[in-house]
């Protein structure tokens, strides 16, 4: 985020500021929406490494989503591979939701090139 930030230039902020907008309304109309072209693509990349890593957690017995899977249902039905498969769906269509709600939204706020 900070680097965002401050990947935009200073121009930016004076020229704002030279139409005299408060701070607030500088940051809010200029800045942000700038500094979100820079922000979104590493910032998926965050939100996929967290999910990929809380799976890499359940691995050495940190209690997840998987110790639904893997836990309950292994102990009741003895289906190993089924339930594993089944994790690996859950947190393989988790990613591509995530993957793609961020897509779109780089998409949306990317600039319109004519």
């Amino acid at each position: 985020m900070r680097s965002g930030i401050q990947a935009i230039s200073h121009g930016q902020t004076e020229a704002a500021q030279a139409l005299s907008l408060p701070r607030n309304l500088v940051l809010r109309l200029v800045v942000i929406p700038q500094a979100l072209r820079v922000i979104i693509p590493p910032l998926t990349s965050q939100y996929l490494n967290l999910i990929k890593n809380s799976s890499l957690a359940t691995a050495i017995g940190y209690p997840d989503l998987v110790s639904v899977f893997a836990g309950t249902t292994l102990n009741q039905t003895g289906q190993a591979i089924e339930v594993i498969a089944m994790t690996m769906a859950v947190y393989l269509t988790i990613s591509l939701l995530v993957s793609m709600f961020m897509n779109w939204f780089n998409a949306r706020v990317a600039l319109v090139e004519r």
